[in-house]
């Protein structure tokens, strides 16, 4: 039996890149996943991930929410657990990158990139509490630029997805008299549209690691499919790093 079977996960942002992996792996995994996708090119490459999932087997659920908008953060924890009947696991994944001079951060970037990274996890995981059974999981998607920041231009990145730590902590203790774990996985460089691994900057990138290479983003799904099964009952509060040594 698969180590996830008859589990249900949400996975927001998960149309693309590290969280379509997320969606593809707990699936494979055993658990039935809805994840969500922001815009109409998002429903395209959300159907194929569907198909990806049903393919293998699995069910799949696509929704249409934004994560800088309160409202559909809720109505999204809602829906899955409406129409896949429970929740058990809830990854926070959503994000975006801006990047630039904090000279030339407007107030609306700002506002949207805590939103996105912070509110929304907040918001998702109060949405969830009532749902998470004993031995729910709590997974958020931060980056190793959260822990170090070894070139310019990430100020606004790096300071709301360092936010994901406080909560990670925070939540571990009150979440942990319920038998709920909540943890945040630090990516390093990984090969996707946001950051592809034969871009501008990539060898910069892969020059700043231990290992000199990009992350899959199987790589990172791998770490969160641990977290969300047996393996990692008794990991709680924990950040972990899966970036190829760059933060070492």
């Amino acid at each position: 039996m698969s180590t996830l079977t008859g589990k249900v996960a949400l996975v927001t942002g998960g149309s693309r890149g590290i969280g379509a992996a997320v969606v593809r792996r707990l699936a494979r995994d055993g658990a039935a996943v809805a994840f969500t996708y922001v815009s109409d090119l998002g429903a395209q490459r959300a159907e194929a991930v569907v198909a990806e999932v049903e393919a293998l087997g699995g069910r799949a659920l696509m929704i249409k929410a934004d994560s800088a908008d309160p409202a559909a953060v809720v109505e999204a924890v809602r829906r899955t657990a409406d129409e896949l009947g429970r929740l058990d696991v809830l990854v926070n994944n959503a994000g975006i990158f801006p990047f630039g001079p904090m000279e030339e951060v407007t107030l609306e970037e700002l506002d949207r990139a805590l939103a996105v990274h912070a509110r929304a996890a907040f918001l998702a995981v109060q949405a969830a509490s009532p749902h998470l059974p004993a031995g729910g999981r709590i997974i958020s998607i931060g980056s190793n630029l959260a822990e170090r920041v070894p070139f310019g231009g990430v100020a606004l990145y790096s300071m709301s997805k360092a936010a994901l730590g406080g909560l990670t902590r925070a939540l571990a203790r009150e979440f942990g008299p319920r038998d709920i774990t909540v943890n945040v996985v630090h990516p390093g460089s990984t090969d996707t549209d946001m950051n592809p691994g034969d871009g501008q900057d990539a060898d910069d990138q892969r020059a700043l690691s231990a290992l000199g290479r990009f992350l899959a983003p199987d790589d990172v799904a791998a770490t969160v499919a641990h977290l969300a099964g047996p393996g990692g009952r008794h990991i709680t509060g924990a950040a972990i790093t899966v970036d190829a040594g760059t933060n070492a």
